[in-house]
């Protein structure tokens, strides 16, 4: 059995960037590089339980990187726990089979009340004023504050939004090392986001983007050198995936926009914009990068049949999965909408529904994920004239969340031992046995 094994999960990356990463190419000179793919949908949340479980959204029931509970009319975007997973996770089997195994989940997404030992994920302290304070939650509770003191803040500004930099996957590298170090576990699991960032703004093949994959290879060198002299001279089994890739969009559709125009969608007019009325709308979209959920009232059959028939004409729209067809792409959950559309190549879609920006809520203009019922990349830009985030949804240059069906799409898995890639064509939900294997052939963990 291996002493050890660390997973990298690192959003964006592709085959070519590992050849310009120095620090991959020496990994996968001592193991192997085998092509990997996202599973649908091919965006964080999903992907992470696909990792951390082995099976598929149907299965795990996490659907997008947002959940609508129906019957609170709420919709809940990156703030869900771990229990909303419903399969068992990687470190709960690890301890079955070998109890004195130690795990270790440092920024995956649903990893607030994980039962990893070791947890660190963001955890921002909302005033009661609307401000924020920095805060991460921890396992166990008093290890923000040791990492506070010897690393400061988890940069929380560079982590997501027009700021958004390496010094957020910088610290997370940091951290994780000073964890390693402290308390040893066998199993670690570690988000890296930085590739996410300029590939979605500007591109995936831009000059930004090139720049991304640089800083993120100088990040890495420090953090595998610093892990294999001062934490496991035996060197762990270091096991690099990528999320999904991120691929050129030049076309944007909206579905909420969509929805209004044909009736089905009714708003709210506050004193801070129009507010998307859950309740009382006949259907509404969850929108998530190139996909989306959705949701019509009770369910009607009549009306499903007539979303669906709507967006069979609209541009950007390459399926309309309805019912019992959502598990052609293993999406058919409670959780799912009753109709799920997917981009074509080159279109993604934005979550607006206001048809005049005189009348977009308040939180379009800003930075607030939880707030915005769909994803918003738009976010990431900055327009000086307002001081908030532009309402061009246009300016977003690339994507991801669509089905894998080409080898553009498709990412890589990179590892550092001989013999445990086979060169064969994997997905995100074999990182999961494949990590068990890692452990298998011996009685446990050694020490």
């Amino acid at each position: 059995m291996n002493r050890s094994v660390v997973v990298l999960s690192v959003p964006g990356l592709r085959a070519r960037d590992v050849d310009r990463m120095p620090s991959l190419r020496a990994l996968s000179a001592r193991g192997g590089r085998s092509p990997f793919a996202a599973s649908f949908p091919a965006v964080t949340w999903p992907v992470h339980a696909s990792m951390v479980t082995g099976a598929a959204p149907d299965r795990h029931g996490v659907v997008a990187n947002g959940f609508y509970w129906r019957d609170r009319h709420e919709v809940e975007m990156w703030t869900a726990p771990n229990q909303v997973v419903t399969a068992p996770q990687v470190w709960d089997v690890l301890r079955a089979r070998w109890p004195e195994c130690r795990s270790a989940a440092w920024f995956p997404m649903l990893s607030k009340g994980s039962t990893a030992d070791y947890v660190c994920m963001p955890a921002p302290v909302h005033n009661p004023d609307g401000s924020e304070s920095l805060w991460c939650y921890t396992r166990p509770t008093g290890l923000y504050g040791e990492l506070l003191e010897s690393f400061g803040h988890f940069p929380l500004r560079h982590f997501w939004g027009p700021m958004a930099n390496i010094q957020s996957t910088r610290w997370i590298a940091e951290t994780a090392v000073w964890t390693a170090r402290r308390f040893r576990p066998d199993f670690f699991f570690i988000y890296l986001p930085h590739l996410d960032y300029a590939a979605q703004k500007d591109g995936p093949d831009s000059p930004a983007a090139d720049q991304a994959v640089a800083d993120l290879d100088g990040v890495l060198q420090r953090m595998i050198g610093d892990w294999e002299s001062a934490i496991d001279p035996e060197r762990p089994t270091w096991l690099v995936a990528s999320e999904y890739v991120i691929m050129p969009v030049h076309h944007v559709s909206y579905p909420n926009r969509v929805l209004r125009d044909a009736g089905l969608l009714r708003v709210r007019s506050t004193d801070r914009g129009e507010m998307l009325d859950f309740e009382t709308s006949e259907a509404w979209a969850l929108v998530d990068h190139q996909f989306s959920h959705l949701f019509v009232r009770d369910s009607d059959p009549a009306i499903v049949r007539r979303v669906a028939s709507i967006f069979e004409r609209v541009e950007g729209i390459d399926e309309v999965l309805v019912g019992a067809d959502r598990a052609r792409r293993s999406i058919d959950s409670p959780r799912a909408g009753d109709v799920v559309l997917i981009s074509s190549a080159g279109s993604w879609q934005a979550y607006y529904w206001w048809l005049d920006d005189r009348n977009a809520p308040a939180f379009a203009r800003t930075v607030d994920i939880h707030a915005k019922p769909g994803y918003d990349p738009v976010e990431l830009h900055f327009d000086p004239a307002t001081r908030g985030i532009p309402l061009d949804a246009r300016l977003v240059r690339g994507s991801h969340g669509a089905p894998v069906t080409g080898e553009d799409q498709t990412g890589v898995l990179v590892c550092s031992r001989d013999g445990v890639l086979q060169g064969e064509r994997m997905i995100d939900r074999d990182l999961f046995a494949l990590v068990l294997d890692q452990f298998a052939g011996d009685q446990g963990p050694l020490r």
